[in-house]
């Protein structure tokens, strides 16, 4: 018997360190991917992004069997936006604060964490949340980029720390959200802070050494300083004014990219401009290249190849970091080599990948900025609706865009892409005492006109207003095949299988699956928590896993002020994995928050209106708009009598700054503070006596 325990216990222990010591992804297995289908080995599963496995062992038949096998809860209710990765047995994935997990893929076991320490008043800095979607890998060694800007190499085995570099300007407000992708031995990273006032740009390092070995430059600098290259001599042409380098500029390359091995090019994204109102930033015109932009480059040296722009002198924070996807298409009775985007102005991108030529263009959604876009000149045509500089308008799509950073799926088997859509719209004002101001929100848009009503019924009709949609989009007819619409926007991203499904989370925590040829809905699963990250897949000793990271989080939870249907307070996210005929379940969690009852009021008629100004102005992108908050981090009309008493010690002294609340004491004064407050108590009267109306209706 002894001799038994013995054996078994040899076994595991060498099955442990073979599982642990092969971590040897390289050029030729990533391109090699299609043909893996057990492992998730690079962000977008393969090269050209697809995020379509081959594994069907669950399919349309069984996958209403699917039950929980493993789940792993993590340290943050921040948001959760992360790929996970499976190598050799081990799922590599990211958490809030871009801090690292490395799980046993089949049990969940915890096999090292590494928390790379962000400074928690880095989250003023961020748009969207402390977020982060995911790492790389490559020869043994996994690859971070940090809220704070830094490249980390760590040892896959177990997560020692091998270099770090910082790859940012640490005097602006620069950050890391995206994952890192890997081609021929450099790790190619871009960063965002086009909100804040920052110059965009791409870099490649050596990923032996941490050496930077490029850098290409979105938008054009100081032309007093000269030109790094000929695209920005180009680039500047396009821009107008006496000082549009002291805004930044924009045009971050904060999420997408896909490369052709076979072409050698890189395709990267890019973000909006800064600040986004156009007259601001270029008041006599331009294109403003390269923002909401697709670049080729040469991964080698970053050499410019081509680019288009989807939007033009963008004026809605129109970026184009969105999701790129790689295929070859038969358009027109020709086989061709093209690249497919869904952007956040609406539109549906189908570019020759070669030379960046438009084969077409459709809009996914209501598009209320542009008519059409015009196949011969490849710009859009505008409309008098989208612009704002003399009078306010209703945009649709709004600044979240009729599509976001939630990955797409394509499946070759359907020839669908799966596009997680929402119908959102958004009141562009101009603002009219737009100052810039150095590391902090630069729009040139009036903030408080997203102020949701305060009408119970007017609120409820909003709410009615907005949902999101998974749309099967058919990229060489373009138009739609199917559709699913959903309560809530910002939905998770996509997965498609050869077992003839797709697959999505949603912001009211239900993990879905489709039929991938008609959008029937198969099975689903309420994982107790908005669901914003894409479900990945993998096989283990023959046995197919399916696993997501949930977890609300990112911009419109933050800063739309409508939480999903867990309105308990700030939730913890979770890897949740699933098989066939597993049993497990999750722990039951508190759906509902009793409201405390509000203090009395501590301010008249005109301290509140400038408390309601100050506060969209500065804290709604974190606290929800209105004040509503979305369930991420705490809903400020739901304060207790400590936190009421500290109030100032807060907003000024930075009483919470290891929480990620910084002090506002250089950005606001006293009474500004008072007045803030005197706002969210007047916000939790109002709501505390919907509430209790509602309890006695009942």
């Amino acid at each position: 018997m002894y001799s038994r325990i013995i054996l078994l216990f040899l076994f595991s222990f060498i099955s442990q360190i073979s599982m642990s010591s092969n971590f040897d992804i390289n050029t030729k297995k990533i391109i090699g991917a299609k043909s893996n289908q057990e492992e998730w080995i690079t962000h977008g599963r393969t090269y050209s992004e697809e995020r379509f496995s081959g594994l069907k062992q669950i399919n349309e038949k069984n996958v209403s069997n699917l039950g929980i096998e493993w789940f792993h809860d993590l340290d943050s209710s921040r948001g959760h936006e992360a790929t996970p990765l499976v190598v050799n047995g081990v799922m590599f994935s990211t958490g809030a604060w871009s801090v690292v997990f490395a799980n046993d893929a089949s049990t969940g076991e915890l096999i090292w964490k590494y928390d790379p320490q962000v400074p928690r008043e880095k989250a003023y800095y961020l748009c969207c949340d402390a977020v982060n979607r995911g790492v790389a890998i490559w020869e043994g060694k996994i690859y971070l980029g940090t809220l704070d800007g830094r490249l980390i190499a760590l040892d896959a085995k177990n997560g020692a720390l091998i270099w770090e570099k910082i790859t940012v300007e640490d005097s602006k407000a620069y950050s890391i959200t995206g994952a890192p992708r890997i081609i021929k031995d450099k790790v190619i990273i871009g960063n965002g802070g086009a909100d804040f006032g920052v110059r965009g740009y791409v870099s490649a390092y050596d990923s032996k050494t941490g050496e930077m070995i490029w850098r290409f430059y979105t938008v054009p600098g100081n032309p007093k300083d000269g030109f790094e290259n000929e695209a920005m001599k180009l680039a500047a042409s396009t821009w107008s004014g006496s000082n549009w380098w002291e805004y930044g500029g924009g045009g971050t390359v904060w999420d997408s990219m896909a490369y052709d091995p076979e072409l050698d090019l890189l395709y990267i994204g890019t973000g909006n401009g800064s600040p986004w109102n156009y007259k601001v930033r270029s008041p006599d015109g331009g294109d403003n290249l390269f923002l909401s932009s697709i670049i080729a480059l040469r991964p080698d040296n970053g050499e410019y190849v081509w680019h288009y722009q989807t939007t033009p002198g963008d004026n809605w924070d129109y970026t184009a970091t969105q999701h790129i996807i790689l295929a070859d298409l038969m358009i027109d009775g020709q086989n061709r080599k093209i690249l497919m985007q869904a952007p956040k102005n609406g539109f549906f991108y189908v570019i020759d990948r070669l030379t960046g030529e438009l084969i077409s263009a459709e809009n996914y959604v209501r598009v209320t900025w542009a008519n059409k876009i015009n196949i011969e000149t490849g710009r859009p045509e505008k409309t008098a609706l989208g612009d704002y500089e003399k009078e306010d308008r209703l945009v649709s799509p709004g600044a979240l865009g009729g599509h976001n950073w939630m990955p797409m799926s394509y499946n070759p088997e359907t020839g669908l892409v799966y596009i997680p859509t929402q119908e959102l719209y958004l009141p562009f004002q101009k603002d009219k005492e737009y100052t810039f101001k150095k590391d902090n929100w630069n729009t040139g848009i009036d903030l408080t006109a997203i102020n949701p009503p305060k009408n119970l019924l007017q609120l409820s009709l909003l709410v009615k207003s907005i949902r999101g949609r998974l749309s099967a989009w058919d990229p060489i007819a373009q138009k739609e095949v199917w559709k699913k619409y959903q309560t809530l926007p910002w939905n998770g991203g996509l997965l498609s299988t050869a077992g003839n499904l797709v697959f999505q989370g949603t912001s009211d925590g239900e993990l879905i699956a489709y039929n991938a040829m008609n959008g029937n809905k198969l099975w689903s699963y309420d994982l107790q928590t908005g669901i914003i990250a894409p479900p990945i897949t993998y096989s283990i000793n023959g046995k197919q896993y399916l696993s997501v990271v949930a977890g609300y989080g990112g911009v419109f939870a933050l800063q739309a002020g409508l939480p999903p249907k867990y309105s308990g307070g700030p939730i913890n996210g979770r890897i949740v994995t699933f098989a066939l005929d597993s049993k497990q379940q999750l722990p039951k969690r508190i759906a509902n928050k009793i409201m405390p009852k509000p203090p009395e009021s501590m301010g008249d008629e005109a301290s509140i209106a400038n408390g309601e100004k100050v506060y969209h102005y500065q804290c709604h992108m974190c606290h929800g708009a209105g004040a509503i908050g979305g369930g991420v981090i705490a809903d400020l009309r739901y304060m207790d009598k400590k936190t009421h008493d500290n109030f100032l010690a807060i907003t000024l002294g930075g009483l919470y700054t290891n929480k990620g609340m910084v002090g506002f004491a250089d950005k606001i004064s006293e009474q500004d503070a008072k007045d803030i407050h005197a706002y969210l108590i007047q916000r939790a009267k109002e709501t505390y006596y919907l509430e209790t109306l509602n309890s006695a209706l009942k």
